[in-house]
């Protein structure tokens, strides 16, 4: 998982890197999509978790019958949702967008490129319900895979279709776009070739499922969903906090994004992997297992991600000369490595907690967690930040915050696993 997560999320830096050599306003342009794709990935990643963990415990639990019931109706359901969101944000895009701060240049780069952004946000979607279904019946390795095609096949398309080739004129922005398009395409292709020889889904009794099941899901989804929305609406009041000091500094809060993502691979690999591995031990009422995995992989983000910021903000300068084409965004982009890479690491530590809470019965402790890392930790503190020192300590601001995540996380993890029916020794989970 964590080789496919680096080949999606680095496709979506060379997207940024790509474009970035357009000119500032059309890397502006991009960076202010960020917040509503993002607000998408969380509607899809909250419907995954809440199916990926009642699969996980169904089949913990020997119930196979229902995991091919519940695998059918995320597709279908999930596919709509998506859907529904991705129109309506087509159709609210210039209120949405202004309110962002976008001004009218601005507006006339983003309007072409939406629409295929959305239609890629949609494919998206339903390819990583597939991935779902996949790492719930414990089959991380097709998913993997699927992600570093599909990123070889953006990759390949990204410069042909943004610049052009030949005589033959590139897209620009919209480029972009229909380069991911094609990568998901060709993902989707496959993973339902693979489904299709697995006896994964079943279309029997799935009114009786869903009327079953809509409770439990509910519990999880809901949760789950608000945790994964306020990511993005986090992101969109901090972008408006950055519009106001420039496009430059826009364009480079756009590729210190992308390189978030990217930096945190393993800890999103842990997310995605971690859960149904969690959700069965919880099925089977493992609770010494369910601790040992809890110290592994805090260990594992924590070291992990402490030295490879201290690396990336070492060598920051190199990485802005890599990604950025300005002379002025390279120079804000490195300041922000060198702050924002090393507190990754008390970043992971709250994104697993909030991950194992959703898998271990706590989706509103999760949700109350995430709230709290966004709301109480990091944006005042990038507030306060940017108001007392500008880009530096906007830089500076965002650090802080998450370090009083990882920390608040940490405790809050201690405070759970101490309760005495969730001691190593309990037969089965309360």
């Amino acid at each position: 998982m964590a080789i496919g997560v680096l080949a999606l999320l680095g496709f979506q830096l060379v997207d940024s890197a790509f474009i970035a050599r357009l000119g500032t306003t059309p890397l502006a342009a991009q960076s202010f999509t960020f917040p509503l794709s993002f607000f998408i990935i969380g509607i899809q990643v909250g419907i995954g978790i809440a199916i990926a963990a009642l699969i996980s415990r169904a089949i913990g639990a020997g119930e196979d019958a229902r995991a091919k019931r519940l695998g059918s109706l995320v597709l279908m359901a999930g596919g709509g949702v998506i859907g529904l969101l991705a129109i309506s944000l087509w159709g609210l895009q210039v209120p949405i967008f202004k309110l962002l701060g976008a001004d009218q240049t601005t507006l006339e780069h983003i309007r072409p490129y939406w629409a295929p952004q959305l239609v890629a946000a949609w494919l998206g979607a339903v390819l990583y319900f597939l991935y779902s279904l996949f790492r719930a019946h414990g089959d991380t390795k097709l998913p993997g895979k699927m992600m570093v095609l599909s990123s070889l096949v953006n990759l390949a398309l990204d410069p042909l279709l943004i610049f052009g080739v030949g005589p033959w004129e590139g897209l620009g922005l919209p480029g972009a776009a229909w380069a991911t398009i094609a990568a998901f395409t060709t993902g989707l292709v496959i993973t339902w070739s693979k489904l299709a020889k697995q006896r994964w889904l079943s279309l029997e009794g799935l009114k009786e499922e869903a009327l079953f099941s809509y409770k439990p899901f509910a519990g999880i989804a809901g949760p789950a969903m608000m945790s994964q929305l306020m990511p993005p609406l986090a992101a969109m009041l901090a972008i408006s906090i950055v519009a106001p000091l420039g496009d430059t500094y826009v364009a480079a809060w756009g590729l210190a994004s992308r390189l978030e993502t990217l930096s945190l691979m393993v800890i999103l690999a842990m997310t995605m992997s971690l859960p149904p591995w969690l959700g069965r031990c919880y099925g089977a009422g493992d609770w010494g297992q369910i601790h040992r995995l809890l110290r592994l992989a805090l260990k594992v983000a924590v070291l992990w991600q402490l030295s490879l910021g201290l690396l990336m903000a070492l060598g920051a300068p190199w990485v802005a000369l890599a990604l950025a084409g300005q002379p002025e965004v390279r120079e804000a982009l490195a300041l922000l490595i060198r702050f924002l890479l090393p507190s990754y690491a008390a970043l992971g530590v709250c994104m697993l907690v909030v991950s194992a809470g959703n898998a271990l019965g706590w989706p509103l402790r999760a949700m109350l967690l995430s709230g709290a890392r966004l709301f109480i930790c990091y944006l005042p503190c990038l507030w306060v930040g940017a108001q007392l020192g500008g880009w530096l300590g906007l830089a500076s601001g965002a650090a802080i915050g998450n370090l009083l995540a990882g920390l608040t996380a940490w405790r809050v993890l201690k405070r759970i696993l101490s309760r005495p029916h969730r001691q190593a020794g309990v037969a089965k989970p309360v």
